[in-house]
């Protein structure tokens, strides 16, 4: 499992693991907690994860370009997990709903910091041989972080009898061992810097730019996963099993994750990418026609799945068709597509099910899904192994 991975590799994934701990200690029980404690309605929970993620996608992209042209991208990532970790807990103290958005806003702007800096990072400390096997690693830590956190937070509750505002305190020690370990075990690799100071110099490929568009268009039809809840909920998935049913499917992306990614290194990105698409698709028009609960935990699977072929692969692909040298700005361009096609996503998805049922909704997304795949095996190359960089010593 750890063949190829290097050591920053290694911690970068267990300080993802700990940040998910971290955070989803307190994220499935914010809306909870604002509702009931705070008095705030669903639509200020809405603009609270709309500025949270649209702050993020924009800063995402900033951060890239500027770790392409300082020497450091630990010192961004330091940044950015820092911020989080203080800013996160803070919920505990909340007395008002304005509170909570001041703090997830916050939280958002460490993610944004930190994101793309880190994924270059991985890209820069790893061989081109492995790199699909590297960020499949690290998404399965970050998965495996957002099955512990939620149980553990499960566990205080129920298990030691403490009330929401301590279990958010207490979610402030995994956040901070984090930082600790970028303190002491992340090291920089040496790399040239690029000098250009135009943003589109982050851009320097046509095949990454094709490869973004074609992003793009599948996430516009990749909705939030909070609409398969609620088709869940639909098949018969009581309230107490759905968050079981969230757990699964987490196990799910963690045992995927590692496995395609190294898959992706053997056989190609585009391959898997397509592959995992067409999963995607699958699994959509399953949604729009099961009929049963137990058909929910099997879909359930089947999406999961999807995410492991498709997250670290998607990334390590975006490393293939850059230099080194601009690797940030790359990572930046493509977390703000995938933030970019997300917000219409979410709204054409609700839509479409509130005017023509949720069939049309799946059906509209596996459409989309389709047609991705079809326009990246038409528009984008592989990367040859040669034209790949590999790791800096």
């Amino acid at each position: 499992m750890f063949s190829g991975i290097s050591g920053n590799v290694l911690i970068l994934g267990v300080v993802s693991f700990l940040t998910d701990v971290s955070s989803e200690m307190i994220y499935p029980l914010l809306p909870l907690f604002l509702t009931t404690v705070l008095g705030a309605g669903p639509a200020f929970l809405g603009v609270i994860e709309g500025v949270a993620e649209s702050t993020a996608a924009l800063l995402k992209l900033v951060s890239g370009i500027v770790s392409d042209r300082t020497r450091s991208r630990k010192g961004l990532v330091l940044a950015g997990y820092t911020l989080s970790s203080l800013a996160r807990p803070l919920v505990a103290a909340a007395t008002g709903p304005v509170a909570v958005l001041a703090i997830r806003f916050a939280d958002r702007v460490g993610k944004g910091v930190r994101t793309s800096p880190r994924d270059a990072l991985i890209a820069d400390s790893s061989d081109s041989t492995v790199r699909g096997k590297a960020y499949g690693f690290h998404r399965a830590m970050d998965h495996a972080g957002a099955l512990v956190g939620p149980l553990l937070a499960t566990l205080l509750l129920a298990g030691a009898a403490l009330d929401l505002r301590t279990v958010f305190w207490l979610s402030a020690v995994p956040g901070l061992l984090a930082v600790l370990l970028i303190i002491l075990r992340v090291r920089d690799v040496e790399r040239k810097r690029t000098s250009d100071g135009s943003i589109l110099g982050a851009l320097p490929r046509d095949g990454l730019r094709r490869y973004l568009a074609v992003l793009v268009l599948f996430t516009l039809g990749n909705s939030s996963d909070a609409f398969l809840l609620l088709r869940a909920s639909q098949l018969g998935v009581s309230p107490a099993r759905i968050p079981l049913l969230w757990a699964f499917f987490h196990l799910v992306k963690m045992l995927a994750s590692t496995p395609f990614g190294a898959l992706s290194d053997r056989i190609g990105r585009r391959r898997v990418i397509v592959a995992g698409w067409a999963v995607y698709a699958l699994s959509y028009l399953g949604f729009a026609a099961a009929a049963s609960e137990p058909a929910c935990w099997l879909l359930f699977a089947v999406y999961g799945t999807f995410y492991g072929m498709t997250e670290g692969t998607e990334k390590a692909f975006v490393a293939d068709l850059v230099p080194a040298e601009a690797r940030g700005g790359a990572f930046g361009w493509y977390h703000f597509a995938v933030g970019v096609g997300a917000l219409p996503a979410s709204v054409l998805f609700g839509l479409i099910w509130e005017r023509a049922g949720q069939g049309a909704a799946f059906l509209f997304g596996a459409a989309l899904a389709a047609l991705a795949s079809i326009l990246l095996l038409a528009l984008v190359r592989e990367s040859p192994p040669e034209a790949q960089n590999p790791r800096a010593s």
